[in-house]
């Protein structure tokens, strides 16, 4: 298990806030953008989106999100939604960090047991990341099913992050976004927010 003095910063842009289920900024961003929409249908996808949204929260809880943040925000050209959350992993005694080690343990990070777990335009990279150095990412587009009745595709980037003096243990950032016509714009967004992650000293 991670211990609980290890520490770290994730910076994440000033309109992101906690993900928190009942938060009055979630319920503000939906008023805002039911008002800016006159179609049944539209109205209708907006309250999916934002229904979405709670179980991500709820998701993040439940597989025991050390971070979880969020943004419901409305542009000019519509309804931007993306996540970023941070989970503990440990390695089995006895197994690599592989891909499907990884996937057994993470998989989408908002999934349940009916989702897709082997994203057809699945990545394997490797990235560096200030102060930390090499480390593997993983992107794709996922099923992530949050109930029996919903589910959801997401584009996703993981990036592992080793536990400094811990074999088995690491970090996982995981960012996800349901807008999947902006994924050039999502991915880049990604990228900078996981490359701001880094320990805190002892102490600090």
């Amino acid at each position: 298990m991670i211990a609980p003095v290890d520490r770290f910063v994730l910076d994440v842009p000033d309109s992101w806030a906690d993900l928190d289920v009942s938060g009055d900024a979630l319920a503000e961003t939906r008023a805002a953008a039911l008002a800016m929409t006159n179609g049944v249908r539209e109205k209708a996808a907006i309250n999916d989106l934002f229904r979405q949204a709670r179980e991500v929260a709820r998701a993040a809880r439940r597989r025991g999100a050390l971070f979880a943040a969020g943004t419901a925000t409305m542009f000019d050209d519509g309804l931007f939604m993306g996540y970023t959350m941070v989970f503990a992993v440990t390695v089995p005694p006895g197994r690599e960090l592989t891909l499907p080690v990884l996937t057994a343990q993470l998989a989408p990070a908002a999934s349940g047991p009916g989702a897709d777990r082997t994203p057809a335009d699945r990545k394997v990279s490797t990235v560096t990341l200030p102060d930390i150095g090499q480390v593997a990412r993983i992107t794709g587009t996922e099923d992530a099913s949050f109930t029996t009745e919903l589910s959801v595709r997401m584009l996703t980037m993981h990036t592992v992050v080793p536990l400094p003096g811990a074999e088995r243990d690491y970090l996982i950032i995981t960012c996800a976004s349901p807008n999947l016509p902006l994924e050039a714009e999502v991915y880049a967004l990604f990228d900078a927010i996981s490359g701001t992650f880094r320990f805190l000293p002892a102490g600090g």
